[in-house]
């Protein structure tokens, strides 16, 4: 194995920014000096061991290959930006679980589920967020929009596939699901966070902002 071939897939994965694939990796490279894929995968597996007893780590999420800091280190590096991260209602993250374990799902039978009404907004936010997408309509009368989750759903929740999510036999609260994908659930409290309520949008309030099933918010990892 040529070390050449490791700095280039390693100086790739930190000037991308996003996710690489095997077959992304490959396109750095001219057609008559392109590696095998057996030696790009070989590669990489250096490039992680590399990383070990670093504070950061070389992960596989849907869209490929990353470089992302540690778990373990979040609370002192997220202290680098001023911006606290924004929190989720209860009812927003539900939604996503729903779409996420029973896709492809209707917005009406989300809300069947629920046995609450979905705000608009729980849907625009998912949408813009690009975590669950359009994927057909029921063929019922009305024809209502099928949601599913996307790669980009998969690559924020540090998964490699839908098959890594928990078991539902296992998911009995959301908090249970919330720690199997790393997220935190706060304690109701006043602070200065911004909070993206029941209508998907930021309010500085973080008991009440859009709560419309008054459940607690689900802070982002």
């Amino acid at each position: 194995m040529e070390a050449g071939l490791v700095q280039i897939l390693e100086g790739a994965l930190l000037a991308a920014g996003e996710p690489l694939s095997v077959q992304r990796m490959a396109l750095l490279f001219e057609e008559n000096e392109r590696p095998p894929t057996e030696d790009i995968r070989a590669a990489i597996k250096i490039v992680g061991e590399r990383c070990e007893d670093r504070g950061y780590e070389l992960v596989q999420v849907a869209s490929g290959y990353r470089f992302q800091v540690r778990q373990n280190l979040s609370t002192w590096v997220g202290r680098l930006w001023q911006e606290r991260p924004a929190r989720y209602s209860r009812a927003l993250m539900e939604t996503l679980s729903l779409i996420a374990y029973r896709q492809p799902i209707t917005r009406g039978e989300i809300e069947e589920i629920r046995g609450v009404a979905v705000s608009t907004n729980i849907i625009k936010t998912l949408l813009e967020r690009e975590w669950v997408r359009v994927v057909g309509h029921r063929d019922v009368p009305g024809r209502p929009a099928m949601y599913a989750t996307t790669r980009q759903f998969l690559d924020y929740f540090n998964l490699k596939s839908l098959d890594q999510l928990p078991p539902l036999a296992e998911i009995k609260e959301l908090e249970n699901l919330s720690g199997e994908l790393g997220l935190e659930v706060p304690e109701p409290q006043t602070d200065e966070r911004t909070t993206v309520g029941e209508d998907g949008e930021p309010d500085d309030r973080a008991i009440e902002a859009g709560r419309e099933d008054g459940e607690a918010d689900i802070e982002s990892s």
